[in-house]
């Protein structure tokens, strides 16, 4: 009796040794489960963009702004936008901190494309997906580009001049940031049309930034040596709208304007007839288009590279 006694301690004490060494947690399968076996694409609800604008002092780019945000509230999702304030620096930094947050993609609107490339590698080493809107970088892996095609928009701006001067006479050209692709690209498009046109001649180019207030500063600076022009090509309605003070300010009434972008004021100027025309993007269709774009490639599906948005002369 105490030697049956004896084996069933010993059995029992066994039991407990093989119970505390198991490394499996209760009610767990007999076979660990493999990593991404039966892996679904994640919910809506769960992922988390990160907007990155050049710059929120332009309605353009607040339109743009809105249209992702609505986009997102839509479709039930978190958006985290932050203003780089036309600073490359503050851009880069502000894109580090959203790749902290853990954001599930990026929407990146370059305040200069060269210099935000160094961020976008950074989110491509966290393994962060990269949509670019309206500017494109020079450098990084950019899954998507969403933007109206600059190039011909300048050249839809350039031949409307052409048309309306009748191929004769002296225009004033103000660019947007050095280092932009918008800037390069819209310039590239107007100078196709106007270069080598006879009668025709570009008297005077300066960046302006893309800003009104020194679309203003520089128009009265070129009007000082130069007050025979008889048009201003501006790569935005904002140093469009600063170049129509300078001209009123100095008596200029019959110059030919035209801008890019048709922000509200700008189509206003143009209905009033101060300005003659202005290249139409859409550019809360360009915000809703990087969302559902974000959306689609978080979920592995694929997308275009360039997803353009088209454009209209409105005049």
């Amino acid at each position: 009796m105490k030697n049956w006694l004896k084996v069933l301690l010993l059995a029992a004490f066994t039991m407990i040794l093989v119970a505390g060494c198991s490394t499996k947690a209760p009610g767990s399968s007999e076979e660990p489960a493999t990593s991404g076996e039966n892996k679904e694409a994640p919910a809506t609800d769960s992922m988390k963009l990160g907007l990155s604008i050049s710059t929120l002092n332009n309605p353009f780019f607040v339109t743009l702004r809105d249209g992702a945000e609505a986009e997102a509230k839509k479709q039930g999702i978190q958006i985290t936008t932050i203003d780089a304030q036309n600073d490359p620096a503050k851009q880069i930094s502000d894109i580090e901190d959203l790749i902290q947050q853990g954001v599930s993609a990026l929407i990146i609107n370059p305040t200069d494309s060269a210099a935000v490339v160094s961020a976008i590698e950074s989110a491509n080493n966290a393994g962060i997906p990269v949509i670019t809107v309206d500017r494109s970088a020079e450098g990084g892996e950019v899954v998507a580009h969403i933007a109206s095609d600059n190039a011909a928009g300048g050249k839809m701006a350039g031949e409307f001049i052409l048309e309306t001067l009748g191929n004769k006479g002296k225009i004033v050209e103000l660019e947007g940031i050095p280092g932009s692709s918008a800037a390069r690209e819209r310039g590239e498009g107007f100078h196709s049309a106007v270069d080598g046109v006879e009668g025709v001649k570009v008297v005077a180019k300066q960046a302006a930034d893309f800003d009104r207030a020194k679309g203003l500063t520089v128009m009265e600076n070129i009007l000082q040596g130069n007050k025979d022009i008889q048009a201003v090509f501006a790569h935005n309605d904002e140093m469009a709208l600063g170049a129509l003070e300078a001209l009123a300010a100095a008596g200029l009434k019959d110059v030919l304007v035209v801008g890019f972008d048709a922000t509200e004021d700008a189509v206003k100027a143009v209905e009033d007839g101060r300005m003659g025309a202005t290249v139409a993007q859409k550019p809360d269709l360009i915000g809703q288009k990087g969302v559902e774009t974000a959306i689609s490639v978080i979920k592995g599906e694929k997308v275009e590279e360039f997803i353009p948005v088209e454009l209209e002369l409105i005049k």
